[in-house]
């Protein structure tokens, strides 16, 4: 499986349908659900379609395992890890999919600063994070200054040409961890699976990553709802409307260790090496794609919320922040995300 750094499943679909008005027709709804990527996924669709359920359900589960099969750090024959085990700057061939990732994750690291970085797996698995047996206990400094010397995104190069797509690293030790992007790759996935049947009211998730179009079994709108960071399911901090976007969620809040008192988070800082430590506890971004909302929550989380707010801001982002406060919490958007929001 893919390890998902733990979105938290912080964005719910399943509750928030809305109920039927008295002028509106019921549509046929069917549901499919099922597990992948250490996660859940679910694909709702509503109205008449041509598929079988149970023929859609396998191409949905076929297409998910391909996904798992190229970039799971889980499975040791899996594309990313071949190239993860791989000791030499030969460019070595990757998917076209995979090459996606590779360049939004380029991307959105230069604008972030590095925040965003998709070569920090050495540091996720020091910090007992990654595939490897869970570490519950804070590494030595020398220990993280000598995974930071294996890390860096101008250490990692894709290459395109007519033939193909090769991926290059320029340090041998160099491990890429894809799974910040991987479940909005799996929803953008599904998306496109929609399209080739020509399905056009449905609504994907995939852990944390959504993305919607059209109405659903009530002839509404899809909703999603935003949770609250507790542990407390259900606990609705906000409403959207997609209107045919991708949305993502991090959170730092469910996924950690302790140690003498003090929580350490699996978002990690590749400028410090070290969990964060800021009082920003989820991102929540809406963006064309799921995939880029997902690069982008991963990215903004490290930055904490002034650094992320200002730079959601100059990029005209989605963006819904919501920081631990002495009283609470409290939450702050950006003018884009609001256009989202069901009133």
């Amino acid at each position: 499986m893919v390890h998902s750094l733990t979105k938290g499943l912080l964005l719910t679909v399943t509750l928030i349908l809305l109920a039927a008005c008295n002028d509106t027709e019921t549509r046929p709804q069917i549901d499919i659900e099922g597990k992948t990527m250490g996660t859940f996924y679910s694909v709702k669709i509503s109205g008449n379609i041509a598929q079988n359920k149970q023929q859609l359900q396998q191409e949905i589960d076929a297409l998910l395992e391909q996904a798992n099969d190229d970039i799971s750090t889980y499975r040791p024959h899996s594309v990313l890890s071949r190239f993860n085990q791989h000791r030499s700057s030969e460019p070595q061939p990757i998917p076209r999919g995979m090459a996606d990732i590779i360049l939004m994750a380029q991307r959105i690291g230069r604008d972030t600063g590095g925040a965003m970085d998709i070569t920090v797996g050495p540091l996720v698995n020091l910090w007992g994070f990654g595939p490897d047996k869970r570490v519950v206990k804070v590494p030595q400094q020398q220990q993280i200054d000598a995974a930071k010397q294996q890390i860096g995104l101008q250490h990692l190069k894709l290459i395109s040409d007519h033939q193909g797509e090769w991926l290059q690293k320029e340090l041998p030790e160099m491990y890429v961890d894809l799974s910040t992007l991987g479940e909005g790759y799996a929803v953008d996935q599904l998306v496109r699976l929609m399209a080739r049947h020509g399905i056009t009211h449905y609504l994907v998730s995939v852990g944390g990553a959504v993305s919607s179009r059209g109405v659903n079994g009530q002839g509404q709108p899809w909703r999603v709802a935003i949770q609250k960071p507790t542990d407390r399911e259900n606990a609705v901090q906000a409403l959207v409307d997609l209107q045919g976007y991708g949305i993502s969620t991090a959170g730092s809040y469910r996924n950690y260790f302790e140690q003498d008192g003090q929580r350490y988070s699996h978002v990690i800082d590749p400028t410090t090496g070290r969990p964060i430590n800021h009082r920003l506890v989820s991102a929540t971004v809406i963006a064309p794609t799921a995939l880029e909302a997902d690069g982008w929550d991963t990215g903004l989380m490290v930055l904490g919320t002034e650094k992320a707010l200002k730079l959601a801001e100059e990029k005209g982002l989605a963006v819904y922040l919501i920081s631990k406060t002495d009283e609470g919490f409290s939450a702050v958007m950006t003018p884009q995300f609001k256009a989202f929001l069901v009133q």
